[in-house]
């Protein structure tokens, strides 16, 4: 991407860095999930919260899901399994920032 260099992340070691990280902060964890019935666009997002994604093919290991503050969903017509990633956090993170009034001006 050619403006990659903009961009504002922050590579975590291992998960135990991310949690010191998430607890310095007093953030949440929203797991984004197709095992929940709350609706991401129900959700109320907050300015700090983290969006966390699993994998497409096998979601988030046990102890991510024990340790998430909130899941939420997109909700799927019946018989559609999920989105793809990119296309899920597009639409979460369009949703939180909108709530937040975190888009950029």
């Amino acid at each position: 991407m050619d403006y990659f260099d903009q961009a504002d992340f922050t590579r975590h070691t291992d998960w135990n860095a991310f949690l010191s990280f998430v607890d310095s902060r007093r953030a949440r964890i929203i797991l984004l999930t197709s095992k929940t019935s709350n609706a991401y666009h129900e959700f109320q997002f907050q300015d700090d919260d983290i969006l966390l994604f699993g994998s497409e093919s096998t979601g988030v290991p046990e102890q991510v899901k024990d340790r998430a503050d909130e899941r939420i969903t997109i909700k799927m017509k019946n018989g559609m399994r999920s989105l793809n990633l990119a296309v899920s956090a597009g639409i979460a993170l369009g949703e939180a920032l909108k709530q937040t009034g975190q888009f950029a001006k």
